[in-house]
């Protein structure tokens, strides 16, 4: 009991640190005040965003990229790809850590599982090793492709969602197949390790590029092997969310960030953020899977046409 009680209190620490980080970007960034009424709708933006990240683990990207991108061609904004990718960014630099919060929150507290139940539970040791294992290959990747790599990212793009098509629909077809009834897996084994190594190298560039990716692959990987809701969702949140804090800081120093965006979307992430695990969990890990492939299919399809057009 000492030990779940003072993971509460860390959790608590936590979000309270993120609203002061909040407060001084607030205080600290240049705002112009004229423009926020045309953005109304951006907190809600920010709200629905962080709901689907953090519920599924794929990240902020999949709706912050092409709203903005409707932005830019709807209004007389300036925001080039970077700038869009620089927002998407900051904005999950905020939600994103939220939920990472969250989820290993109730890593620390995981209810006891039935004797022949097919759930599992997920070792700490597990939770920890996937993160650091992705981030030490994925994170110095994206950083060095945000600082020196310029290049045109259509064709990465049009790539890119197509494997997430394909992934999207391969995981909800294994979770009404092969994974159905099968019990959940509750150890990592070598292979696993070695696939999510291999993954965190085109999911860093990726990430660089468009604010999603390493996360996405993540979880869409675990959920394919059958592994916990909480591995797969949380680890894909911790992880997203150190990749977008670092690369915030990436973009503070280039100057990039269009902050008032950024300052109105923040805090309805950080507000979906703390309703996403209750709602994932609701959900529980079929209907999650399933709801979790649809969007990414039709988030990449939705971003295909806009990049064709």
């Amino acid at each position: 009991m000492r030990t779940q009680t003072h993971a509460s209190r860390l959790l608590w620490l936590g979000i309270a640190g993120l609203v002061l980080a909040y407060a001084l970007t607030f205080w600290s960034v240049p705002k112009d005040y004229d423009q926020w009424a045309y953005l109304w709708f951006v907190p809600a933006v920010g709200v629905v965003g962080a709901i689907i990240a953090n519920a599924s683990g794929t990240g902020g990207g999949v709706v912050f990229i092409p709203v903005f991108n409707a932005l830019r061609d709807l209004s007389d904004w300036q925001l080039d790809p970077i700038r869009i990718t620089a927002i998407s960014m900051g904005i999950q630099a905020f939600g994103m850590s939220v939920g990472a919060l969250r989820w290993t929150d109730r890593l620390l507290h995981q209810p006891e599982t039935a004797e022949h139940s097919n759930e599992a539970s997920v070792r700490y040791r597990d939770y920890a090793i996937t993160c650091l294992l992705v981030l030490a290959i994925s994170l110095p990747l994206q950083l060095v492709t945000q600082v020196f790599v310029q290049i045109e990212g259509r064709t990465i793009l049009l790539a890119y969602k197509g494997f997430s098509i394909a992934l999207g629909f391969a995981l909800i077809i294994a979770t009404w197949t092969v994974n159905r009834d099968a019990p959940e897996r509750r150890n990592l084994s070598r292979l696993d390790l070695v696939v999510l190594a291999g993954l965190s190298i085109p999911g860093g560039f990726i990430t660089a590029l468009f604010s999603v990716g390493i996360g996405e692959l993540v979880a869409f990987y675990l959920f394919l092997r059958h592994f916990p809701m909480v591995l797969a969702v949380g680890t894909a949140c911790v992880i997203s969310s150190i990749s977008m804090v670092a690369g915030t800081v990436v973009n503070v120093h280039a100057g990039i960030i269009a902050w008032d965006i950024v300052l109105l979307a923040a805090p309805g992430a950080m507000l979906g953020a703390l309703l996403a695990r209750p709602i994932a969990l609701w959900l529980g890990p079929r209907k999650l899977k399933t709801a979790g492939g649809l969007w990414i299919a039709l988030s990449a399809f939705y971003l295909i046409g806009i990049t064709q057009s």
